[in-house]
């Protein structure tokens, strides 16, 4: 029988991963919200109300910020991988990657749909364009951003090991 304590290591391991990921992206998220909403909504209007696409452009680079600096410390610590400016360009090409989706999210809502309130935008542009960029961002983070170690190919790294099973007649053990 296959030893499984990898596999739920693994699990664990992502799971814990998975959860302090999620804080600081939360962080991140209240960040981008009060940004967005003081550049288009405060005062009734604010200063980028007819320009809700730059605006969430700056509240995502905002929350982008404190987003790198929490998984560098915190989500991806254990990655031994010094700052490098290939990891803050790769860094930059996911999170371009994820405003496009909530930037298309917001968009599709605005120009599509023809919702402009501050509900219409919060739910299309930063609840729902969030949640996907969230998924796209801990993926590629995990993979590509934070690899596990210097010069190791970050997609083939997820990998499981099988120690050497001890010898027996019996096939049920």
């Amino acid at each position: 029988m296959p030893d499984t304590s990898h596999t739920r290591d693994f699990i664990i391991r992502n799971l814990r991963r998975g959860g302090i990921f999620l804080a600081i992206g939360g962080l991140g998220f209240v960040v981008d919200a009060i940004v967005y909403n003081l550049l288009v909504f405060s005062g009734g209007m604010g200063p980028l109300h007819a320009y809700p696409l730059v605006a969430k452009t700056i509240a995502v680079i905002a929350g982008l910020v404190v987003t790198y600096v929490g998984n560098k410390l915190l989500t991806y610590r254990d990655r031994k991988a010094p700052v490098s400016w290939a990891q803050v360009l790769r860094y930059g090409v996911v999170n371009v990657l994820a405003i496009l989706v909530q930037l298309g999210c917001l968009g599709f809502s605005r120009y599509v749909l023809g919702l402009d309130s501050v509900l219409a935008d919060n739910i299309s542009g930063t609840l729902i364009g969030q949640a996907l960029a969230t998924g796209l961002r801990y993926v590629l983070y995990t993979l590509w951003v934070f690899p596990h170690s210097p010069g190791q190919d970050p997609v083939t790294y997820i990998e499981v090991h099988h120690e050497a099973e001890p010898a027996s007649d019996d096939p049920h053990i």
